[in-house]
C-alpha cells in the first residue's frame, strides 16, 4: 500500500485497500489455512478531495433544453428533463416501465436502486405533464429506443452533442441529480426533504448536493440587516461630485 500511494491517486489507493480488506475478511470467515488475522487492519483510508461540484443555473437549463429539442435522438428531450425533475439516476430513468407509475397516487416505484431495494419517488406536476407528452410505443418501457423498443444501452453520444452545443461540455449526466438537489435547497426545502427525495440513507451524503446559489446566500445575509431594521448601517448620501459620504 505504501508503494501504491506513491504512484496512484487517493481514490485508487482506497479502492485497492477496501478490496484487500474484504479478501482477507472472507479468508478469515472461511477459515482459510494460514490466515489468522487481517493485515489491512489499522491502515486508514486516504482522504479523497476529488468531488466535483457542478450545478445548472436556470439559464443553463434553458439552453440545454433548447438543444435537447433539436437532438437527432427524439427521446432525449424527455429523458434529460425526467432526470432533472426527479433527481433519479440515469439507469433508473432508462429502465422505467409504464407499470411503475401510479398516476392516481402520484408516485413512481423504482424497483432496483443503488442500495438494492425499491423506493418511491413522488411525481410532481411537471413529471406528470412530461410523461403525458412522451410518445407511446408498443412496449412496456417509458423511454424506449424507437428502433429496438428496448431501453437505451447508452445515450452518451446524443447527450454529449446536446451539452456541447449548449456550451455545457463540462456538465455530466449525474450533475443533473446534483442540480435537482440544488434547486430544492435554493427553493427553501430542508435537507431532510432533499434526503428523502434522493433516497439517501445518510444526511451526510445529501449535504454534498446542498449547493446554495450566490443569490440565495445574498438574500440570506441581507435578512440579518432586515431583522435589525438597519440599525447598524450608517446613512449615506451622494456628494456633489458623485462620491458617497457618511451622514453623521
Amino acid at each position: 500500500m505504501a508503494q501504491h500511494r506513491t504512484t496512484h491517486a487517493p481514490g485508487s489507493c482506497n479502492r485497492l485497500l477496501i478490496l484487500l480488506r474484504y479478501l482477507f475478511s472472507c479468508a478469515i470467515k472461511w477459515e482459510t489455512p494460514g490466515i489468522t488475522k487481517n493485515p489491512t487492519s489499522g491502515i486508514p483510508l486516504m482522504k479523497e478531495d476529488n468531488q466535483k461540484e457542478r450545478y445548472l443555473s436556470t439559464d443553463e437549463a434553458q439552453r440545454l433544453y433548447t438543444q435537447l429539442q433539436q437532438s437527432d435522438n427524439q427521446m432525449l428531450q424527455y429523458i434529460v428533463p425526467m432526470l432533472i425533475l426527479t433527481g433519479a439516476r440515469k439507469r433508473e430513468v432508462l429502465d422505467a416501465r409504464w407499470e411503475d407509475f401510479d398516476f392516481e397516487r402520484r408516485h413512481w416505484r423504482i424497483h432496483t436502486t443503488k442500495l438494492g431495494k425499491p423506493r418511491f419517488v413522488p411525481m410532481s406536476d411537471g413529471v406528470v405533464s412530461l410523461l403525458g407528452s412522451v410518445p407511446r410505443f408498443d412496449c412496456e418501457w417509458v423511454f424506449a429506443n424507437p428502433k429496438t423498443l428496448k431501453p437505451y444501452v447508452s445515450i452518451f453520444c446524443s447527450w454529449n452533442t446536446a451539452r456541447t452545443k449548449a456550451g455545457l461540455a463540462d456538465v455530466r449526466i449525474h450533475d443533473l441529480r446534483h442540480s435537482y438537489a440544488s434547486f430544492l435547497v435554493n427553493a427553501g426545502r430542508s435537507l431532510y426533504e432533499v434526503q428523502r427525495l434522493l433516497g439517501h440513507t445518510q444526511i451526510k451524503t445529501t449535504q454534498r448536493y446542498a449547493h446554495l446559489s450566490h443569490d440565495t446566500l445574498l438574500d440570506a445575509t441581507n435578512s440579518v440587516n432586515t431583522t435589525l431594521a438597519g440599525m447598524f448601517v450608517p446613512m449615506v448620501s451622494a456628494s456633489p461630485v458623485g462620491q458617497v459620504q457618511l451622514v453623521q
